[in-house]
């Protein structure tokens, strides 16, 4: 199973930090503490630990490198293939109405289509979502139309929240996902707190909520990660970390070994994954959706992946990262373009 790489990895690390310490049989009593006494003063370092792996299953070229890989039927993984392109042309689109005026306002999901729809295609439809800005193909794999997103983001009385919400919060009650909101972080403790009434009520489903590595930085996903652990809340903490927060590099974001391993610092199963892989992504949180629900708790998926496009129609990327650098993700490893190879070398388009 996909978790066995991480508890290989938790026991590498326990091994390292044990090996270090003169550990006495005596256990703390101290309330809160898992641990024995030690005689001896050492600072953990984290460069002596290792880091966490990112999972792959189809390279660049779209060739299959792992035998752990999901069984998706070929009719369904061609609609997954068929959305992704539909939502890479749609987002051209919109963005080209903005620049003419007819919007105000756009955000692309170009470069993330795999991380974003091949978390969707692996939910049920009883799973409610909660999702942060750029996960318009979640509305499009559960049924949103081209007509109910142009009339959210062109605010016409048909949207149906009658054009009174700025363009891409979509609200898709009838789908079961949550309304957008652009204020940064806000959904994950909601989607904590509904994973916990579902598991009062008993119902068998996961709470999914989108994040970016920026938003991780915000309490609030803290509050909800450490909420989500304690109450044993069966919630999906999916984060794309798509290397920039706005303008903001990762390098300049945090220190650590990316957002993964917070998870475990919070005590919950967490997965690092190539969000760019579909097949990758499918089975991830295919499997984390089973584990969530099997043992009523919160998972965590970092999803490695590349936002290819501006932040939004009010960035100007050119600023702060080199044309070279974003030809490389479109041109060299579009998850789009991956998913495509692998469905022609199997014959399947």
């Amino acid at each position: 199973m996909l978790f066995r790489v991480v508890h290989k990895l938790k026991r590498c690390g326990s091994r390292l930090i044990s090996s270090s310490f003169s550990r006495s049989n005596e256990k703390a009593k101290h309330p809160g503490s898992k641990t024995n006494y030690t005689n001896e003063l050492q600072f953990l370092n984290p460069l002596e630990l290792p880091s966490v792996p990112t999972f792959r299953i189809l390279d660049n070229h779209g060739v299959v490198t792992a035998k752990d890989t999901p069984e998706i039927p070929d009719n369904k993984l061609i609609e997954i293939y068929k959305i992704m392109s539909l939502l890479s042309k749609m987002d051209k689109i919109l963005l080209q109405s903005q620049r003419q005026g007819r919007i105000s306002f756009y955000m692309t999901c170009s470069g993330e289509e795999a991380a974003i729809i091949g978390s969707a295609a692996a939910l049920e439809d009883v799973d409610t979502v909660f999702t942060q800005y750029r996960e318009v193909g979640v509305f499009l794999w559960r049924g949103f139309t081209l007509d109910d997103i142009m009339h959210q983001c062109f605010s016409t009385h048909k949207d149906n929240t009658k054009g009174r919400q700025m363009p891409i919060h979509y609200s898709g009650r009838k789908i079961n996902i949550q309304c957008v909101s652009s204020t940064l972080a806000t959904q994950v403790p909601n989607a904590v707190g509904y994973a916990y009434s579902n598991k009062i009520n008993g119902k068998t489903a996961v709470t999914a909520t989108f994040f970016g590595e920026g938003a991780a930085s915000e309490g609030d996903v803290h509050a909800a990660m450490n909420m989500a652990a304690v109450l044993k809340c069966p919630t999906l903490f999916i984060c794309r970390n798509n290397g920039y927060a706005i303008s903001t590099s990762t390098e300049d974001q945090y220190a650590g070994d990316g957002i993964c391993v917070r998870g475990i610092g919070y005590g919950m199963r967490s997965l690092r994954v190539d969000g760019n892989d579909l097949l990758a992504v499918y089975k991830a949180v295919s499997d984390a959706r089973k584990v969530a629900i099997e043992h009523s708790c919160p998972v965590l998926i970092e999803l490695m992946t590349y936002r290819v496009g501006h932040h939004s129609t009010s960035d100007d990327s050119t600023a702060y990262r080199s044309i070279d650098e974003v030809n490389y993700w479109d041109k060299e490893d579009s998850p789009v373009g991956r998913l495509g190879l692998y469905l022609v070398k199997n014959k399947l388009w």
